[in-house]
């Protein structure tokens, strides 16, 4: 059974709090969702796949007493019946259309067009319907990449629902690596790529990280998506330098503004340069491009020896021009 622990906050200590939650390590890997649900008032849900275990009750505590000062009000923490988690996850389900992409629900088939790359998702126990803000920060992103560059290859690491995975596949008609640290999660990823006419450029795994043999078989990957949270993107940063092609590129996003900075330098001290962002409902995403080798390579040597490289360059060039005449 899901459990939820819900607090309602104001808008700036939910964020701050929701980034101690990503950053904990008790904690970094539970799904948060961060919300507006009146005006001026803010909801940070924390979920768990069964009743949490008191290590993490008492992260919770430590969040809360280190971001808003005080240990009351704290979480209110009980089991989410699945009808609950349906009701939730349907609220205001309505499709989306983010460029070329319209995500929608069974009920909203009537609504695509001829040019668009429909992709139908319905609410179930697997995170990414669509409408969170850091998804519509990757598909807009996503879309980017795809005008920008030829991409053969990609891997969507956290799928969840396989939203992106399924936006990879249908918009660049390439080979989509799909994975979750859930097993339910890639359960549902791949019934959603069969669904969404995907299922043969998408393989879904169950793993935490990057380290299965199967990510060395089909890298490196042009493309790496990562919608997770700050923290284990942080921690994966040198993973997914390794696993990434000599000219590839990254889209990060399960990221708050004010985490940006963290963010970048990790992957700035991986060789990767931020290119572009995008916000959306309060979510960032990043997009990074790996530096060519050879330029990163000659920024890292002393002078020396570029010193004596321009004149074996040079002396190259007076032969050539001494055999010319």
């Amino acid at each position: 059974m899901t459990f939820a622990a819900v607090l309602s906050l104001d808008e700036a200590k939910a964020r701050s709090l929701a980034d101690a939650i990503s950053l904990d390590e008790a904690l970094s890997e539970r799904p948060i969702d961060l919300s507006e649900t009146a005006a001026g008032r803010w909801e940070v849900v924390v979920y768990f796949d069964g009743e949490p275990l008191a290590s993490e009750r008492k992260a919770l505590d430590r969040a809360v007493v280190d971001t808003i000062g005080q240990t009351s009000p704290g979480f209110t923490i009980a089991p989410l019946p699945e009808t609950d988690w349906v009701r939730r996850s349907l609220a205001g389900l309505t499709p989306i259309r983010v460029e070329r992409f319209l995500v929608h629900g069974r009920h909203d088939r009537d609504l695509v067009r001829p040019n668009d790359i429909a992709i139908e998702i319905e609410a179930n126990e697997a995170f990414g319907t669509g409408h969170h803000g850091s998804t519509l920060g990757c598909l807009l992103a996503i879309g980017w990449v795809g005008k920008a560059r030829a991409v053969r290859n990609a891997l969507d690491l956290g799928t969840g629902s396989g939203i992106l995975a399924i936006a990879i596949a249908r918009s660049l008609k390439i080979p989509v690596l799909a994975s979750d640290i859930d097993p339910t999660a890639t359960r549902i990823a791949a019934a959603n790529a069969t669904l969404n006419r995907a299922g043969d450029n998408i393989t879904a795994v169950t793993a935490t990280g990057l380290d299965r043999r199967v990510f060395r078989l089909r890298g490196p990957f042009d493309l790496i998506v990562a919608n997770i949270l700050a923290g284990p993107l942080v921690t994966l940063a040198p993973s997914v330098r390794r696993h990434l092609a000599a000219n590839g590129t990254v889209i990060l996003s399960g990221l708050l503004p004010e985490q940006r900075a963290r963010v970048v330098c990790a992957y700035r001290g991986q060789g990767l340069r931020c290119v572009r962002d995008f916000t959306r409902d309060g979510w960032l995403t990043l997009v990074f491009e790996r530096k060519p080798a050879r330029r990163a390579e000659m920024r890292g040597r002393p002078a020396q020896a570029l010193h004596a490289r321009a004149q074996r360059s040079r002396a190259r060039r007076r032969r050539a021009q001494s055999s010319a005449r």
